[in-house]
């Protein structure tokens, strides 16, 4: 948890409270690692981890989407910032579309 926060704050996103969300809330079984915290400037963020050996495709880029739309409809409020922290090879579409959505993406360890 440690080295997450800190690679987020070599990019300039600080968080006042991260914490793990339990993807069983969800009823997701993926291998992911996903957090709900709360920024500085008091907005709902949303960060998603994933390390793996094999690529990260577009349909795993629409499962991270479909994941913060869950999330948004638990928790009852908006999670207007998302960052996605891949130490994995990714899709050049794959990290268009996440893009596109609005999603920050933090590739390798920095």
């Amino acid at each position: 948890m440690k080295e997450l926060v800190e690679r987020l704050a070599r990019r300039g996103i600080v968080c006042r409270r991260l914490e793990p969300y339990p993807l069983s809330r969800l009823g997701s079984r993926r291998r992911i690692d996903l957090y709900l915290g709360v920024g500085t400037d008091g907005y709902y963020c949303t960060v998603v981890h994933i390390a793996r050996k094999s690529r990260i495709l577009r349909k795993d880029a629409q499962i991270f989407q479909d994941l913060r739309h869950a999330m948004e409809e638990k928790e009852g409020h908006h999670i207007p910032r998302a960052y996605t922290l891949i130490d994995a090879p990714l899709c050049s579409k794959a990290k268009t579309q996440l893009e596109e959505w609005g999603w920050k993406v933090i590739m390798g360890n920095g």
